[in-house]
């Protein structure tokens, strides 16, 4: 019997350590007049997250999801996302996940929860900012913020069960770019 109770106990205490968070931050600011890739700003905060996520961070990112990149015959758009953490991803020996679509917020949740059966550390999420508050609600955060259109230095929280985001003023502090 207490066999029993112990191995209950040891298998919830391991089911509770397990349950990652999730980060979901914007992607690296635009070029002007709505151009493709990142600009100059936007490639700098690309660098300075592999600092802020990096393996040394205690942020413990082990898997990362970018929405999915459009090509077609002029080019590449939506490529921002995964732009802003591709130098990331590398540092930490990891790919970016880009098979869902930007408005497929579903497909978002559908890999979280995947990651959460398998995975150790906590992820990472970046996005374009009008889809970050679709993307809480899709994970189970029904009262989401919105990320407002004149930041791109937010790092939203959103620990186990994804129920609530529960900070949303961390700043990425990159020099030269962030108040």
């Amino acid at each position: 019997m207490r066999t029993s109770i112990l191995l209950a106990v040891t298998s919830l205490l391991s089911a509770i350590s397990a349950q990652q968070t999730v980060y979901l931050i914007r992607h690296g600011e635009q070029p002007p007049n709505d151009g493709t890739g990142l600009s100059t700003e936007g490639q700098l905060r690309a660098q300075c997250l592999r600092e802020v996520f990096g393996d040394k961070s205690g942020y413990n990112i082990d898997y990362i999801i970018a929405e999915h990149p459009l090509k077609h015959l002029y080019g590449t758009h939506r490529q921002r996302a995964l732009d802003t953490v591709l130098p990331l991803a590398y540092d930490l020996g990891l790919a970016v996940d880009t098979s869902c679509d930007r408005d497929n917020h579903n497909c978002v949740g559908k890999l979280v929860a995947r990651h959460n059966r398998r995975g150790k550390g906590n992820l990472l999420i970046c996005w374009e900012h009008e889809a970050l508050t679709d993307i809480a609600r899709a994970l189970g955060d029904y009262d989401a913020p919105i990320y407002y259109d004149d930041h791109y230095n937010l790092i939203w929280t959103d620990p186990y069960p994804y129920s609530v985001v529960t900070n949303t003023t961390t700043s990425e502090m990159c020099p030269g770019l962030d108040p």
